[in-house]
């Protein structure tokens, strides 16, 4: 991993706008010359997509796409003070789902944490209900660089302090509250900062999507950057894992990771039954009887509006129509796919290299390290570090969504996203035998792809798939505000976390900091 970007601008600008207009005619002799250089440069580059759109060249696809000068930052651009000792309360949060939804429900208690000026208590994840798993924070990421990477941010602690009046030690446990979904900053400076003032501590649960994800204020937006793609770092030992992974499967040359979503859950969830046998069918609907809200689901309708997770047959027939043949090596990152070998079958004619952690390296260390939350986050790292990402379902996959935004912030790496609702009708007439020019259609939606590359984010995609362009920045921008912040960010930082550090022992009492001392 690449050092922090936690660069933030203290600099001033009014002297170099005095320069400015002091220095008119040079300006407007400069901008003219730029304006005349944007002009050929963007003519080239247009041209360039222009070529790239008409065919599929392989060679660029195994590289990164074209991002403009763009790179990732998710310093902040203006004045960010230090978190300040004396907070508000404490704050516990309980993320409930998979990995990946847990990962975003981190990003927001940060952010929560620092809305209300409170301290934040690790994270607690809810990893029984969904993987039967107790491995929590501390058996996933790494506590010290989590606390350490956010001392600008936000106070972090691991458990809350007991407290000591009057002889008598007492525990403090948080009031409990249920945000709304999609919470506006408004309630937490609202109704839950009241009750942390009121009883010392909130717990807020369940902690999933309990924040707006759009939010106009930039510097909120590259506090989640700051957390998910540079506090959440995962142990070494998972580190490790996945990078014996990967360095294995590059031994041979490039590889893709797919995430092959066709799985019991959201083929229960999208009510895609009807090419499941009457078995199959019943377990589907039982699971989703049980698991989800009640609603008429025709099998036909959803299909034909890309509702329906791809099949492993039809990754592979995008994938041939692509021009990828079968000496590919292919990652698959999954869980138990759905109707068994009968749907893979079709997918290794076409793709005979499928690899899965288990194949690559089948050691009994390995294993042991691949179950429940360890296993996703082994799977996570791989496709985040394979050459090309394919997601077949990044409706709710929280695991997609996440690696499309994490790839997207180091170095706009290659993903290929079908767009289903495109592709549905080009395989429904397929099946029903019109296989002429299939693979020109199929090539022509994909086509569409921005492959990775810098693209304004559009409802319903989400912040977390697509952070661009508030944590990103350009050394030679057009737009001043999506100017890089200077490189000597983190230095002004320290020193300004160590005068807020200085500011309170001067402002302590002599004999608490003679005892704070020799805490130390």
């Amino acid at each position: 991993m690449r050092r922090p970007g936690h660069h933030r601008h203290q600099l001033k600008q009014g002297g170099f706008m005095k320069g400015l207009f002091g220095r008119l005619s040079i300006a407007v002799l400069v901008l003219l010359i730029c304006t005349v250089s944007l002009f050929f440069s963007s003519t080239s580059n247009s041209n360039r997509r222009s070529a790239y759109r008409s065919e599929i060249n392989l060679e660029e696809l195994w590289g990164t796409p074209d991002f403009g000068g763009w790179r990732p930052s998710s310093a902040p651009r203006s004045d960010w003070p230090p978190p300040p000792s004396d907070g508000n309360g404490y704050l516990r949060v309980r993320c409930n789902g998979g990995l990946n939804q847990q990962r975003s429900a981190i990003c927001n208690a940060v952010l929560a944490a620092r809305i209300m000026n409170a301290t934040l208590v690790l994270p607690e994840l809810d990893a029984n209900s969904f993987w039967h798993d107790d491995s929590g924070f501390q058996g996933i990421y790494d506590v010290e660089h989590f606390i350490s990477s956010l001392r600008y941010d936000v106070r972090i602690v691991e458990s809350i302090p007991e407290t000591r009046k009057n002889g008598k030690t007492k525990k403090i446990k948080g009031y409990q509250l249920r945000p709304p979904r999609d919470a506006p900053i408004s309630w937490y400076t609202t109704v839950a900062l009241e009750k942390m003032k009121e009883h010392g501590a909130i717990y807020l649960t369940p902690f999933s999507h309990r924040l707006a994800e759009e939010i106009d204020n930039p510097e909120y937006q590259r506090l989640r950057c700051r957390v998910n793609y540079h506090a959440l770092r995962f142990k070494p030992h998972i580190m490790k894992l996945s990078n014996l992974l990967v360095s294995k499967l590059r031994a041979q040359g490039h590889f893709m990771a797919i995430h092959l979503r066709f799985e019991m859950d959201m083929l229960a969830f999208a009510g895609c039954f009807d090419i499941f046998s009457p078995e199959e069918q019943k377990i589907l609907k039982k699971y989703r009887k049980e698991n989800f809200a009640e609603k008429k689901l025709v099998y036909s309708e959803r299909r034909a509006i890309g509702k329906c997770p791809l099949t492993p047959e039809e990754v592979g027939l995008i994938l041939r129509a692509m021009g990828f043949d079968n000496s590919t090596r292919i990652y698959l990152a999954a869980g138990d796919l759905f109707g068994g070998e009968r749907f893979m079958k079709p997918f290794r004619s076409l793709f005979p290299h499928l690899e899965n952690h288990s194949t690559v390296d089948p050691t009994e260390e390995l294993v042991e390290n691949t179950r429940g939350l360890l296993g996703s986050a082994v799977d996570y790292m791989v496709c985040l570090l394979s050459d090309i990402f394919m997601p077949t379902y990044d409706g709710p996959s929280n695991f997609a969504n996440n690696l499309m935004g994490q790839r997207l912030y180091y170095g706009f790496r290659t993903t290929l996203r079908p767009d289903r609702k495109a592709l549905a009708p080009i395989f429904i007439d397929r099946e029903n035998g019109h296989t002429a020019g299939f693979e020109e259609a199929v090539r022509r939606v994909m086509l569409q792809t921005n492959f990775g590359g810098p693209h304004k984010r559009v409802s319903p995609e989400s912040f977390y798939t697509n952070s661009w362009p508030e944590c990103f920045c350009q050394m030679s921008p057009q737009n001043p505000a999506d100017k890089c912040p200077p490189e000597n960010v983190l230095e002004i930082l320290d020193s300004q976390l160590e005068s807020e550090v200085a500011n309170d022992f001067e402002s302590l009492p002599t004999s608490n900091l003679t005892k704070s001392m020799a805490e130390r």
